[in-house]
């Protein structure tokens, strides 16, 4: 038999030493070791055994054979990936700077992941079921014979005579008899049982059944342009850009039902998991069992079986958050992403993907069109439609024509001098008010948690500091604690200041702050919050919006979590609590996430038959954003974005690259830093123009007790620019004084 060689990613190879290892395929292996298959190879010098995944074969290998290892064994009946998905693990190597298993985990549910032990950690779920092995009128003569000397087993027949066959734990408790019996029966060959797979599907609530959504003339313009796009057979990337409230989703429905009616696939993501149940009741009115769930709130069984499903064919439309762009389906329509401006798209962990770029690169190999949809397009998207590189569509009214919401701006520092301290101003105070005399709801937005931002002594300038970050700890009233955002430190504030014993001062608000507020304000009605303090695994999302709904509580607090997708037709007033607050975060993307924030959580209002209003309460009544946003006039804010993005030369008219530097010595990591910036100077002389900007620490310098810098390239980013960051990435990796220090990088970074 002639010569059989794998090149395999190996799981225990880091960044530097990544490439294909080739090893030899034993002969009883050959049937089942193929790319895309999972195999147990033997790595290092001390040969320990390690997971891998098959990218190719080669019968020449570049070893002599002698030299050559061999496959352990290969633990999966079928490959895992294909190879479109495999081309796909080493493009989010090449454009995250991971290792091509580190992709390959990341495309995979949890579940799906070998232990320690070397099993995999889920299995398919199997339920037990007996049947007859005798038609249903011999089970029950002899049932009757049975039913003085063997009760046990005449009560098993009767059940089973009747229904044919049942799981065995159903049966077992119907009939109100022990496994012993039913195995005498299997034993006279009477019944038999045998394994069904049961798939671990998430709870939602579904919607009832209804026919693809009517449209209006404006809604069917757009669909007819993007149902051309999708049918045309070539890669398109779309952006439509509508109005909070101007029928999106309907679009959505009937692009994904046209999609599957062709016998194709379709991607639907959504930012937020928060928005996950709402669409799930929407989508599940029209597509029923075709939607399969896919985020990070599913358990490992729920994940690997929705993962199945969808693999399986017996699920074709995939709902869910970031990773539900790697959802294993086949010849995909279409993907849409909803809320395309989002940075919950961006992973913030190894690999650092940005789930929009995945989208375009699996639509481009497909052949299929990509949607974005937002009311407030990310800035780059908007330009991309500008100069033609996507079609852009365009809904600019509300959905049956409704309104949008009357805003009000409020002056915060009026508040201040008339005497009102408080998180509420009397404006937005007496607007509540009304709204629950009407029996309407209210949706106040702060996206700042706890109950005030720092504990600090008005005599000698002490702050509470968390010993692990550079950061305040903010303090959470309930429980009286104060805790650290970031490492989740907590500790006790003194009665008095530690240091001079001075009276501390409570600065800064956040939702536990407004919600005592509005109990002082308004003792009589009730309020619920909706922030990251409020969730666990029994109070869910979709718990505390479905109360908010169904017991029409008067108002609801909370983060960015109710900011968007939101759709509750009682809500007709939206109070923006501290506009300023996310204008100041030090980011060039603040004024576009600040626009963005208020004016999709201002869009939550009078999106039903009643009209609906804004409060904007703020400190800089005159700032551009907030009279921008205050207007719902996105084009204005773009105008102005782009030319400021075009003078700063930030994209989309560059790319930044971002290598970031983590260690606990300060020192070290500033060095390597220096080490970085002149590598990169050196390997890069002589290329197309290029900027490189620090070190410079990140805006928190340390985090768990880490110090965090960083080295910005700003370019065209091309395979030139990205094989030099790998290269440094990997001599750093070589260096021993650079010990204990983590170095990635990042394309396009939040900065």
């Amino acid at each position: 038999m002639p010569l059989l060689a794998a090149k395999i990613a190996v799981s225990a190879a880091i960044y530097r030493i990544d490439k294909p290892y080739e090893y030899l395929v034993p002969d009883e292996l050959r049937e089942r070791a193929v790319p895309g298959a999972r195999v147990f190879v033997p790595f290092s010098a001390g040969n320990r055994r390690s997971e891998g995944i098959i990218l190719a074969l080669t019968d020449s290998p570049a070893c002599p054979p002698e030299k050559l290892k061999s496959i352990l064994s290969v633990p999966d009946e079928k490959p895992i990936l294909t190879p479109a998905q495999l081309q796909l693990a080493l493009f989010i190597r090449e454009r995250t700077f991971c290792t091509v298993y580190d992709a390959v985990r990341t495309m995979l549910p949890a579940g799906m992941w070998f232990g320690e032990n070397g099993r995999q950690r889920v299995s398919d779920k199997i339920l037990e079921i007996a049947r007859l092995t005798i038609s249903s009128e011999e089970a029950a003569e002899l049932a009757a014979r049975l039913s003085r000397k063997a009760r046990a087993r005449a009560s098993l027949l009767r059940e089973l005579a009747v229904y044919g066959e049942m799981p065995v734990r159903d049966l077992l408790v119907f009939a109100g008899t022990g496994r012993a019996s039913l195995n005498a029966l299997k034993d006279q060959g009477i019944v038999e049982i045998y394994g069904r797979e049961i798939f671990r599907s998430p709870q939602f609530t579904a919607g009832e059944k209804k026919a693809v959504p009517v449209l209006n003339a404006d809604q069917e313009k757009v669909y007819s342009g993007l149902k051309e796009l999708a049918d045309s057979g070539a890669h398109h990337v779309a952006l439509l850009q509508g109005v909070t409230g101007s029928g999106k989703t309907s679009v959505y429905i009937r692009l994904i039902s046209h999609v599957l009616q062709q016998g194709k696939t379709a991607i639907l993501l959504v930012p937020e998991i928060a928005l996950t149940p709402q669409m799930l009741q929407i989508f599940s009115s029209y597509f029923g069992d075709d939607i399969a769930v896919l985020h990070s709130s599913l358990s490992c069984g729920e994940r690997f079986d929705e993962w199945k499903r969808l693999k399986t064919g017996k699920a074709r439309l995939a709902i869910g958050t970031r990773s539900a762009v790697f959802a294993p389906v086949e010849a995909p329509g279409i993907i849409i992403i909803d809320e395309e401006q989002e940075d919950t798209y961006r992973s913030e962990n190894n690999p650092r993907y940005d789930a929009r770029e995945v989208a375009r690169y699996i639509a481009y190999k497909a052949g299929c069109l990509l949607l974005l949809g937002s009311a407030t397009p990310y800035v780059c998207s908007r330009y991309a439609a500008e100069s033609g590189e996507y079609s852009f569509f365009r809904l600019d009214r509300r959905y049956n024509r409704l309104q949008l919401p009357a805003v009000q701006i409020v002056d915060m520092k009026s508040e201040l001098r008339a005497g009102n301290d408080g998180c509420i101003s009397s404006f937005l105070r007496d607007e509540i008010q009304t709204n629950i005399d009407r029996g309407e709801q209210s949706i106040l937005f702060l996206n700042r948690r706890g109950s005030r931002k720092l504990v600090a002594c008005g005599e000698c300038g002490y702050e509470y500091k968390c010993p692990n970050c550079s950061v305040s700890l903010t303090y959470h009233s309930m429980g009286g604690k104060l805790i650290c955002h970031y490492c989740g430190h907590t500790e006790r504030p003194a009665a008095k200041c530690p240091e001079c014993g001075g009276i501390l001062k409570y600065i800064g608000i956040g939702t536990q702050l407004v919600e005592e507020e509005l109990h002082t304000l308004f003792p009589e009605n009730e309020v619920i919050r909706m922030d990251a303090d409020t969730l666990s695994a029994s109070v869910t999302h979709e718990t505390i919006l479905e109360r908010f709904r169904r017991e029409n509580i008067p108002v609801m607090i909370g983060t960015q979590m109710v900011t968007k997708g939101l759709d509750f037709e009682n809500v007709t007033l939206i109070g923006v609590i501290l506009a300023d607050q996310s204008l100041n975060i030090c980011s060039i993307r603040a004024p576009e996430r600040t626009f963005s924030l208020i004016t999709q959580v201002i869009g939550r209002s009078g999106r039903g038959s009643k009209p609906g209003r804004a409060v904007i309460q703020t400190y800089s009544p005159q700032n551009d954003i907030i009279l921008q946003s205050s207007a719902q006039d996105y084009d204005s804010f773009y105008e102005s974005e782009i030319a400021l993005r075009r003078l700063q030369e930030a994209p989309p008219f560059a790319d930044m690259i971002s290598v970031c530097v983590f260690g606990e010595d300060e020192r070290t990591v500033t060095d390597e830093c220096a080490f970085i910036r002149a590598r990169l100077r050196e390997i890069l002389s002589g290329a197309a123009r290029f900027t490189l900007m620090g070190p410079a620490p990140l805006p928190v310098i340390r985090v768990n007790n880490m110090y965090r810098y960083r080295i910005i390239l700003k370019c065209r980013a091309d395979n030139r620019f990205r094989n030099a960051v790998s290269r440094v990435i990997c001599e750093c990796g070589q260096e021993k004084r650079f010990k204990g220090t983590t170095v990635f990088a990042e394309t396009d970074p939040d900065l």
